[in-house]
Order: C-alpha cells, then structure tokens, then sequence
C-alpha cells in the first residue's frame, strides 16, 4: 500500500537499521507528571478577555431583526432581502437550495422542534448547501444533506460560528472556513465526506470542539492554518483521523500553533475514497493522528486507540506522497510536542515500511505502533515515551512543560472585517474560494493553476464564463461547481488574477 510515509523502507535500508533516525541505545526511563509539571508557555499571546477564557461567542451581539423561513418558502430569498445584521429562523422543513450570503451580521439558525430540524437537501443535484463570504456570520441547528460540493464553505469571512448542525453525504468538505479569522466550530456531527468532513483552511484563531465526525477520508484537518486547538472530538471510523498538513503551493505557507488535546480518536480504519492524486487519498487507511509539515503542534491527552497503521504519524512532505515540493514552504514538521495520551491497540495491522522503522529502532517483533516519525522533526519532544510503542523518536528530547492547562483558547473579540482594497478583489476570491480546490503546482481537488493559466493565459474571460458555467473536461477530476453567484465583474476580476499569480 502507497501512503503517506512510502518510500521508507528503502531509506532505512540504505541508511542501515539503527542509524536513519540516530538511535543512542535504550533510554534511562523519566517519568513525568502531567498534572504535576509545568503548563505550555509557547503559541498565540492572547490579551484581555481571550486569555482568561471568556470568549465563547466571537460574532458580536446578537442582531434584533428576525425573519422566519417556513417550510415551502426560500431561505436564500429571505437572505437577498434582509438588512446586514438579521436573524434568519428556518423552521422544520425541507428546503431544496443552495444559499449565499455576501453581507455581515447574518446569522441562519435552524429551529428544532420535537427532533425535526431544517434540512437543506441538494438531492445530488446542488453543488453546496451554505456559503458565506460576510463577517460575523452563524450557522446554528440544521441538517444538510446530499450535496455534491460542500456542507457550510466560508469564503473569507471573519469571527464566524457553526454549531450544532448534522451534515451528511455533502460532497468534498463537510464544514469549510476557507481564509477566515476567529471561527468556532462546535457541536456538530459531519460524517460520508469524500475530503475533509472539518477542514480550516488558510485560518487563524480557531477552536473546533466537541464534533461527532466519522465515516469520512479526513476527519478533522486544520491545513495552512495558525492558533487552532482542537478538543473534546469524537473522531472515529475515519481513514485518517486529525490532520495537521501544510500543502504546498497556497498562498499561506505554513501551518504553526496547533493543540490537538482531549479527542477520542478510536478506529480510524475506513477505506480511503479520497479522488486519486489528492493530498488526503495518500492518507493510510488507519491513521489515528497525521502531522505533515506542520510546526509547533501539540498533542496531549488524547485517547487514540485502534487505528490499525499508527496512532500519530509525524512526516516531512519528502516522504509523503501526491505532493509536489514548494520552496517556500518549510517541509519538515518542527517542534512536534508528545504530552501524555492514552494510547491503546494502535498498529496491529501496519504496512510494511512502518514494520521496516520498527526494525530500523530495534522493536523486533512488535505487535504494536503508536508513534511512528520518518524525516527531520528538529526540536521535537515527547513525555514518558516508555508508554508508547514508536518509532523514530529516540532523539526527540524530554519536552520542559508536561500540560496545556493555562492556554485556554486562541479567540478573540470580533475582528474587523477582512479589508478588501480597491483593485484586490480578484486577490481575495482567489484566496477565499479557488484556493480550496486549487494549488499552484500540485494537485489538491482540481487541476493546477499551471495547468488553469497554460489553458487561458491569453482569455481570462473564457476562464470567466468557465467559472460561471464549468463543463467536465476530465474523468480523473471531480466535476467543479459552477460559482455564478459571483457577478461578472468578480468572475472576471479572479480569472485575471489567476492566470497572473506565481506560487
């Protein structure tokens, strides 16, 4: 099986067992106390409220104007006709659209009444049930089903709150915060996806808690992103179960700042159904825990068991495969910090170049693998390791902090709205909305934007009308939705941006 960490048996072949990760013989054991030693002191400085642990809104009061939605009638008409600063109330029922919200303050909340919820249903038929490009905006209590796209897609839009909402069988990404700042995502419970059932791409100052997620390629990822924990999950039955990535060729190059504590990960075994060439169909099937590339992430008091290749996987993108190298992007995952886990049956059914590492470390005839890291990971650390069964940790340090206690979250008070300059409006739909599809040199969900500019250097209009009205060209690829509910003037303005950007 070719996965993430292909390619390692012939590393540690040629670099001969027991020197490719620079093993010192055994280790004196040092136990540490979790709840005893010191609390971590890296990360986002929060200041005011945010540091305390206050903030559990980040979308502002809540506005005075209400408009009810009854079953039959349009949630998108009702939003085309509301003032910046509505409650939109959806009542039970079904509703058959796709709704776009391009104005701050909108806050779309389902009502539950006797366990019947609002539900969009695409029937196969529609591209994405919910996009939102306005600040301040909430989704809350609905039920999304059978769309081809996306769930909820935020599409640039600051201190954003998704809640409380079932989304089922809804195309490439479940719940998708693309280029935003301050976003909650809680509470919901996202399973059938063919991507990322929670994806925070290109994000900051994030918390995703207490999600139901399962039955999907990638459970929870947290991609390109900063300042994002992620706790009190229930993440199961996944191919992979939480990801920390950096793809190569987006605009941010980096992924930094990253808490994954509190999670049940348990039984990440489904078959990837990833679209062939993607980043995530390159997921083993049976991963607890994936770090790729990222920096500065912590992994603390989680219960990771059953995932039948590892529990944590740590890799560089030298060793990951359907990844195309950025030399702007940092490959290696640095500062990767082990606190204690709960770590139980991970590994019973591994590939062979995780059994080649175990070899490689001198774990002959282990049943078992927890831990298991391949390429540079420089000022890495790990707590009471003789708890796990790894391999290619030996040189990660002792970490000098045993807790995450006193870092509550990474919010904030609302932020202002993202600042769209004259002339940067094409930038920002860009990096808002074609960037989660699209990398500059590699593949991701379609083609490259290479591939886009070699085709339309010399016509960004007929880029324009494509994006207005795309048309399948290629079997290997899934079909692109149409994005006509951006005016002709923004289709245009992005097609020129696109067709002139570098990396």
């Amino acid at each position: 099986m070719k996965g993430v960490i292909v390619g390692l048996l012939l590393a540690a072949l040629a670099f001969g067992a027991g020197m490719y990760f620079g093993r010192s013989g055994k280790q004196e054991m040092t136990i540490s106390s979790s709840t005893q030693g010191a609390s971590y002191s890296g990360g986002f400085k929060a200041e005011g409220a945010a540091a305390t642990g206050s903030i559990t809104s980040v979308a502002g009061p809540a506005p005075t104007n209400v408009v009810v939605v009854k079953d039959g009638e349009s949630i998108q008409a009702a939003i085309k006709a509301a003032p910046k600063g509505t409650i939109i109330r959806v009542m039970p029922g079904t509703y058959h659209e796709t709704v776009y919200v391009d104005k701050d303050d909108i806050r779309i909340i389902g009502v539950i009444e006797a366990g019947r919820r609002a539900v969009l249903d695409g029937e196969k038929k529609l591209n994405d049930a919910i996009l939102y490009s306005g600040n301040n905006f909430v989704a809350e209590n609905l039920e999304i089903r059978n769309y081809k796209g996306n769930g909820i897609m935020g599409q640039a839009g600051n201190n954003f709150e998704i809640r409380n909402n079932v989304i089922a069988e809804s195309g490439v990404y479940g719940i998708f915060p693309q280029l935003g700042q301050n976003g909650i995502v809680e509470h919901n419970v996202v399973s059938g996806i063919a991507d990322a059932a929670i994806y925070i791409g290109m994000s900051d100052n994030i918390l995703v808690a207490n999600n139901d997620v399962f039955d999907s390629v990638a459970g929870i990822e947290i991609e390109n992103s900063r300042h994002a924990i992620v706790e009190h999950n229930y993440v199961h039955n996944n191919s992979g179960g939480l990801l920390a990535f950096v793809t190569p060729g987006l605009p941010i190059k980096d992924t930094v700042d990253v808490i994954f504590r509190n999670n049940f990960v348990v039984g990440n075994n489904h078959p990837n159904f990833g679209a062939p060439g993607s980043t995530v169909s390159g997921i083993p099937a049976g991963t607890g825990i994936l770090i790729m590339a990222a920096d500065d992430v912590v992994i603390e008091g989680n219960i990771i068991s059953d995932n039948k290749v590892s529990g944590i996987i740590i890799t560089d993108h030298a060793h990951a495969s359907n990844i195309t190298a950025d030399p702007e992007s940092d490959p290696n995952s640095d500062r990767v910090k082990i606190l204690d886990n709960v770590m139980l049956n991970n590994g019973y059914d591994t590939i062979t170049e995780a059994k080649a590492l175990l070899l490689a470390d001198g774990k002959v005839g282990a049943k078992n693998l927890d831990i298991v890291r391949v390429g540079p990971s420089p000022g890495s650390c790990i707590i009471n390791r003789h708890q796990y069964v790894t391999a290619g940790v030996s040189d990660f340090a002792e970490c000098n902090f045993t807790n995450t206690s006193t870092t509550v979250n990474y919010l904030l008070p609302p932020v202002p709205p993202r600042e769209i300059k004259p002339g940067e409006r094409g930038k920002v739909v860009y990096l808002g909305i074609c960037t989660g599809c699209h990398t500059y040199n590699g593949r991701m969900i379609g083609p490259p934007v290479q591939v886009i500019q070699a085709l339309y250097m010399d016509n960004p209009q007929g880029l324009a009308d494509f994006i207005a009205k795309p048309t399948k060209k290629r079997d290997d690829y899934p079909e692109m939705p149409p994005q006509d509910y951006l005016d002709p003037e923004t289709r245009l303005a992005v097609a020129q941006y696109m067709l002139q950007v570098t990396n």
